[in-house]
């Protein structure tokens, strides 16, 4: 009983921490924003290009498009379902192994064969003037650049390479080259180049760093800017932490990079820049790594739990492989389960509570907090916010810009005015025609 009572009382003390742990990561709150004056005429204008506007998104690492007045599509690689075939191919191969001692994992669960594992995932996208849209995928071992085009549906396999791992896809229309961020196994990612035809593909940034979000600068073919993130590892070289985004310039004649934005308090992401040299960027505060003496109370008081945990998994294997018996159902079918926690431009974000708490755009709730800022940046330094609550944004031709909460595309007007383009579950990446 004593016990019993010791047990419960541990448990209110560890929930207690959690929870002052969750309001201290929480962060600051963004800024007030000045209400900007409605504009009627410009409102209606926005509602009426909005619906023909085409748009390409990435959801849960699948590309979706929309044409002009048009409903959301997904795009099928036949890349992908060949693959998938495989997969089922190689499960009913296996399937004689389920429920017996031959598919007990190390673990004490049942081994999978139904491929749920294996998953290949679209990274990046851009609109090809050529009528298609160019995208990167990758799976476990293998990585490609692809292309699709939009009126017949036909997919080319342009560039495919073992452990090529390729993300962050930007085009120069004129030229034909593509800035990319490749990242390799240690967990470092560098910038790369090359041609839409998958050719003269080399690397411009070394270091360990994650360089990623490479974007061209108008009329200056040789530089190119980017965010930058350092990482802090132990004596064994495994990552404790990283550091914050900054936005720097490399010129790729000399070979030399130089800060543009770096700011301890804050993650600069995205970089863009619009054709009036006007530089534009995500803006969020950036979030330290603490290890407080809050973490090391709920380690001390968790320590029993997780060590009874790892003595029930270590009996549940041994049941598995001598009786075919699991000490719990826990180990059978695994279950899809809701949405939850996704990542989000490096963020672990709890999708339930963004929901229940993030501020709406047009109606439609947010991701991510508004702290999360859309930000143009003039050549003399004068930084204007132009939305929040952005997790991905583009650039269009006219200058006009879209840009998405996370569930949700919208065309950005001037005065922070905004018209929804459509909505979707989870919008990670989105990009104008």
């Amino acid at each position: 009983m004593h016990i019993l009572i010791l047990i419960i009382v541990l448990l209110g003390l560890a929930y207690v921490v959690n929870q002052a742990m969750q309001k201290d990561k929480s962060g600051p709150s963004a800024p007030a924003l000045p209400n900007a004056p409605h504009d009627p005429a410009q409102q209606s204008r926005l509602d009426n290009e909005a619906p023909g506007m085409a748009v390409a998104f990435i959801s849960e690492g699948k590309l979706f498009y929309r044409a002009a007045h048009g409903e959301v599509k997904q795009l099928h690689s036949p890349y992908v379902q060949e693959m998938l075939d495989k997969m089922e191919k190689h499960r009913e191969r296996n399937a004689w192994k389920q429920n017996t001692s031959f598919g007990v994992s190390a673990s004490g669960a049942m081994r999978q064969f139904d491929g749920d594992g294996a998953h290949i995932n679209a990274t990046a996208m851009q609109f090809d003037e050529q009528g298609r849209i160019l995208y990167f995928l990758q799976d476990a071992g293998m990585g490609g650049l692809f292309s699709y085009e939009l009126e017949t549906g036909v997919e080319r396999r342009i560039l495919h390479r073992q452990n090529l791992a390729l993300t962050d896809m930007n085009l120069d229309q004129a030229s034909g080259k593509l800035l990319a961020s490749s990242m390799n196994k240690t967990g470092i990612a560098n910038l790369v180049m090359l041609n839409r035809e998958g050719d003269d593909y080399r690397e411009l940034t070394g270091g360990d760093t994650l360089d990623t979000s490479p974007c061209w600068i108008p009329d200056a073919e040789k530089q190119v800017l980017y965010q930058s993130t350092g990482i802090a590892r132990n004596q064994s070289g495994v990552a404790l932490a990283f550091g914050n985004a900054s936005i720097q310039m490399l010129d790729m004649k000399t070979g030399s990079v130089s800060p543009v934005l770096d700011d301890p308090a804050y993650d600069y992401l995205h970089p863009r820049v619009c054709q009036q040299g006007n530089l534009h960027f995500i803006r969020r505060p950036y979030e330290a790594p603490k290890y407080e003496t809050s973490n090391a109370l709920l380690d001390v008081l968790l320590f029993p739990f997780r060590l009874l945990r790892a003595l029930f998994h270590y009996l549940n294997f041994f049941s598995m492989m001598y009786s075919r018996k699991p000490l719990t159902s826990a180990s059978g079918p695994t279950l899809n389960a809701d949405l939850k926690e996704i990542i989000l431009k490096g963020k672990r974000i709890d999708a339930e509570k963004a929901l229940r708490k993030e501020n709406m755009v047009n109606g439609v709730p947010s991701l991510v907090p508004a702290s999360w800022q859309l930000v143009s940046r003039n050549r003399q330094g004068l930084e204007t916010v132009l939305a929040t609550n952005v997790v991905a944004y583009d650039m269009r031709t006219d200058g006009s810009i879209i840009y998405s909460n996370g569930r949700g595309v919208f065309l950005l007007g001037n005065g922070r005015q905004s018209s929804l383009i459509l909505k979707s579950e989870l919008v990670a990446d989105v990009i104008a025609q």
